[in-house]
């Protein structure tokens, strides 16, 4: 078999070990948080919030290892782009999804700011190992912050936690991880393969084939959950996913390899991800606003998002690719 077929192969395994891997490792790590004592609380604000941006933070892992910083960066601001503009966009138009206050007061308002500030270490094409230690601090006061309003609202917690025994808990935590270290392995080698057979830079593997195939999970679980009525979350869920995409994903190259980047990353990929977040943020205040009467009752939906934002959304996101092989 050839070097191409290899690489293909790899490609494929690797996304297929990281689908699978990500949920047992993140219901080893719940399961096994929990017998250990710690809150359900921190346990959804941490390990459960993780688990959605666990195969990109696995790959951005490998990849700075194997030092393709590149292709971290691109596999964050591509996967952010993947969540709003195929992910999100496609579960909205098959279901309106409601909007809740706490999005508008709290998640919204820490992603707007992130955002600006995932721009600020990306402009000068580095990224250094001070703003991978800047992008960690975000995190960790981001978790902060969310803990302490949450502690406040406990019915908006998760309690889905498996309640496995501590054995089990143990081994299925064990068996995920190791998976998920393989399988990010794995999608790099072929993915690095893969772009200098095909004579494009890693940047553009991760903004594209690896963004994307990292988002189908999170695609598929949106539209199943809003297929059976239980749509609530989806908005929230993508709002975080993106918000663990630019401060845990994009932190690790900065800490590992401080890549040097070309000017694109911030004048097309990242603006590009930045005007879709503001977009998105722009129409889920302005239809809360519209239709706040609509609704009574405390922390119930008022809004919805649906089908003319969503096609908005995927259109942005086709405009992206056509600019972006526009300009290889």
């Amino acid at each position: 078999m050839t070097t191409w077929g290899w690489s293909v192969m790899a490609l494929l395994a690797g996304f297929v070990g990281l689908i699978w891997s990500a949920d047992r490792f993140v219901e080893g790590s719940a399961a096994l948080a929990r017998r250990l004592g710690v809150s359900k609380l921190v346990i959804g604000l941490t390990i459960v919030a993780f688990g959605t941006s666990a195969p990109e933070i696995m790959v951005s892992l490998s990849a700075s290892l194997r030092e393709a910083g590149e292709l971290a960066v691109g596999n964050a601001l591509g996967s952010n782009l993947a969540n709003m503009g195929l992910v999100l966009a496609i579960t909205a138009l098959l279901v309106a999804l409601p909007i809740q206050h706490h999005l508008l007061t709290r998640e919204l308002p820490a992603l707007l700011i992130i955002t600006l500030l995932a721009g600020y270490t990306l402009y000068d094409g580095q990224l250094t190992r001070p703003e991978g230690v800047l992008l960690v601090a975000a995190l960790t006061i981001t978790l902060g912050a969310l803990a302490l309003t949450r502690r406040a609202h406990p019915e908006e917690v998760d309690d889905e936690i498996p309640n496995y025994t501590g054995m089990a808990a143990t081994l299925w935590f064990l068996i995920g991880l190791i998976a998920l270290v393989i399988s990010a392995e794995l999608l790099v080698w072929g993915a690095q393969n893969l772009a200098l057979a095909a004579g494009v830079s890693p940047l553009v593997v991760g903004l594209t084939v690896i963004a994307v195939g990292t988002s189908l999970p999170e695609l598929a679980a949106s539209v199943g959950s809003a297929l059976k009525g239980h749509q609530d979350m989806a908005l929230g869920n993508i709002i975080g996913s993106n918000l663990f995409n630019l401060l845990a994903v994009m932190a690790l190259p900065g800490l590992i390899q401080e890549p040097v980047m070309d000017r694109q990353v911030f004048h097309r990929d990242y603006l590009a991800m930045a005007a879709m977040t503001f977009t998105l943020a722009i129409a889920i205040g302005v239809d809360y606003r519209l239709r706040r009467n609509a609704h009574t009752g405390s922390g119930e939906a008022r809004g919805h998002l649906g089908r003319l934002i969503a096609l908005v959304l995927l259109a942005a996101y086709i405009g992206y690719y056509v600019w972006l092989f526009n300009t290889l």
